[in-house]
């Protein structure tokens, strides 16, 4: 067995240059100006767009980015910038530049640049600050420790893993060989190069150093898989599956199917392991299914395998029912995360990437062990057949839903994507996706607009479809159809329209507070979307909804789907509210 481990440990190690599409070893280079080298570092870093909005502090890095090999895009808002690049990463597996200029440039970014940090994506942002020379003296949105705070934007932590005021060209090495080591992490990486006007064109006198894009992965030891292989041995296990495995699907896969083990998964998870699976038994935590608890009820699993997921609020909001007997296995490539959910729980600690560390662990179960036996009797999420009403109705979000299943999760290869509010709680429980990268949420940091800008930059970076599930309040706040449209990038918005901000209203209710006001005027978002060039199509009937989801999956330009959906219909959201209540004093 120690043999097989160190095997599989070797050809794992040796996988490293395969771990990147090309891994790259820059060579040495002398350019004239700071702009240029900024410029070559960031292609030999694999950078392959840059968004963001100019302005006239920042116009030598836009000149120098637009031309380079880099695709310049140019946004309508520095957070939408930041948002789309988020999701470009998570779509090309490349890092992406937003650039800004100074003052409100840089603060617009900022959401954005969280939600990014809060993902795990791997975002630079290049800003200019105000030059040497000039600070003090009120410059125009002057950029400097006099009119704006330092720490944490322009410092390394808590926004940024690493962040910079280059002050010359000199720094420029050490600056290449911070960002090359943050982008090869295996985690995220969130990093702010601020480049003072007068320094963006001043002359370089040293060259950039050769750097090798690539780090060995972060494995357990033989001795930590051994132990793990053999707690998981005593009895009955579950794996709990989260984000951070997203890289390890097929692994996994293999691993449950070895051993029969029963499958769960964060709401950010969906699709890592098959929800169309037997052994897959719901999602835990916001809007999740019921089936979990019935499972951790009837079946009581010994252990829980947790892989890549914090365990936080929205992933199991603390419930002391999905603690096991014998407490958890938790897997993550922070090792700050495990037993700080449930600091009360019994937990085993294993400091690795997923793939690599369940790689190893199959090593140690040759042979299925009997547990699929017991899989046919498994809990499992049930969803409701649901008909369209033929008279004139409102539409039911659960029937949208049911139709987006239909029409563009089972017949093309879009990636969904939800936003904050109802429209994820609806998207988590009633969706069900069999690959992780067809699906995207951000329920962490959870900003509004994210995913309304974020699907540009989806559907950009994988050059196809990329459809966005939103809320209305969330559409009115901070699209980027214009964008969109400038580029012909084939975007799909899917609004639910009821004229509120409804997850606060229903949330407002369930909490006792009564006679809140969430109401907003009811836009019409096809009117909109024409008078910025896009294409749409308003949905006021429930037979109306599959033909026009036929439409915008068809479109080769931008497209808004408008939908009047009933606002009474309660979501999924039942377990946010009881962790809200339980945290407040109100009694």
């Amino acid at each position: 067995m120690k043999a097989k481990f160190q095997n599989t440990a070797t050809n794992i190690a040796q996988q490293c240059d395969e771990s990147q599409e090309k891994p790259f070893v820059s060579k040495p280079y002398a350019p004239t100006v700071v702009v240029d080298a900024m410029v070559k570092m960031l292609e030999d870093m694999g950078v392959q767009y840059a968004f963001g909005v100019s302005g006239g502090a920042i116009a030598p890095v836009w000149h120098a980015l637009q031309h380079s090999s880099i695709q310049v895009l140019h946004f309508r808002h520095e957070a939408g910038a930041a948002f789309a690049a988020t999701e470009a990463y998570f779509a090309s597996g490349h890092p992406v530049v937003v650039f800004t200029t100074t003052g409100p440039g840089i603060t617009n970014a900022l959401t954005g640049l969280l939600a990014a940090r809060w993902e795990g994506a791997k975002v630079i942002l290049v800003s200019a600050s105000t030059a040497t020379s000039q600070r003090g003296r009120w410059a125009i949105q002057e950029t400097s420790p006099y009119t704006m705070p330092s720490k944490g934007i322009f410092t390394s932590e808590p926004l940024f893993h690493y962040a910079t005021t280059l002050e010359s060209g000199d720094e420029l090495p050490e600056v290449y060989r911070r960002l090359t080591k943050g982008i090869t992490r295996p985690d995220g990486f969130v990093a702010h190069l601020s480049i003072p006007t007068n320094i963006q064109t001043s002359s370089v006198k040293t060259s950039l150093p050769q750097e090798t894009l690539c780090q060995p992965p972060i494995t357990a030891t033989e001795e930590t898989v051994s132990e793990c292989a053999r707690l998981l041995s005593e009895g009955p296990f579950a794996i709990w599956v989260g984000f951070g495995a997203r890289g390890a699907a097929a692994e996994i896969r293999k691993f449950a199917e070895t051993t029969g083990a029963a499958v769960m998964c964060s709401p950010r998870g969906k699709g890592i392991f098959p929800e169309d699976h037997p052994q897959f038994i719901g999602v835990t935590g916001f809007a999740g299914h019921s089936s979990v608890f019935t499972y951790m009820q009837k079946y009581r699993p010994l252990r829980v395998l947790v892989l890549g997921t914090r365990l936080g609020e929205f992933t199991s909001f603390w419930n002391p029912a999905m603690i096991p007997s014998r407490g958890f296995l938790h897997v993550d490539i922070d090792p700050n995360v495990p037993g700080v959910a449930y600091p009360s729980a019994e937990t085993f600690t294993i400091h690795s990437e997923v793939g690599v560390f369940v790689k190893c662990l199959l090593s140690y179960f040759p042979q299925k062990t009997g547990q699929l036996k017991a899989m046919v009797a498994l809990p499992r999420p049930q969803n409701e057949v649901i008909r369209p009403n033929v008279g004139p109705s409102l539409v039911r979000p659960n029937l949208l839903m049911h139709m987006i299943q239909r029409v563009i999760v089972d017949r093309s290869d879009a990636v969904v994507m939800a936003e904050s509010g109802n429209s994820f709680a609806w998207v988590i429980q009633l969706l069900q996706f069999t690959t992780p990268s067809r699906y995207r949420i951000s329920n962490g940091f959870g900003s509004m607009g994210h995913f309304v800008t974020g699907v540009v930059g989806a559907a950009k970076a994988r050059n196809g479809k990329a459809v966005a599930i939103v809320g209305d309040g969330a559409m009115l706040m901070n699209n980027e159809i214009s964008t969109a449209v400038k580029y012909q990038i084939p975007a799909v918005w899917i609004v639910l329209n009821d004229g509120r901000y409804n997850i606060c209203e229903q949330g407002m209710a369930y909490l006792g507070f009564e006679g809140a006001d969430t109401t907003i005027p009811q836009a019409d978002f096809v009117k909109i979307a024409e008078g910025m060039g896009a294409k749409g199509i308003r949905v006021e009937r429930e037979s109306e909804v599959q033909a026009a989801l036929e439409e915008a999956i068809a479109a080769e330009s931008p497209f808004v789907v408008d939908v009047i959906i009933d606002p009474t219909e309660i979501p999924p959201t039942k377990s946010r509210n009881q962790s809200l209540f339980s945290q407040s004093s109100v009694v």
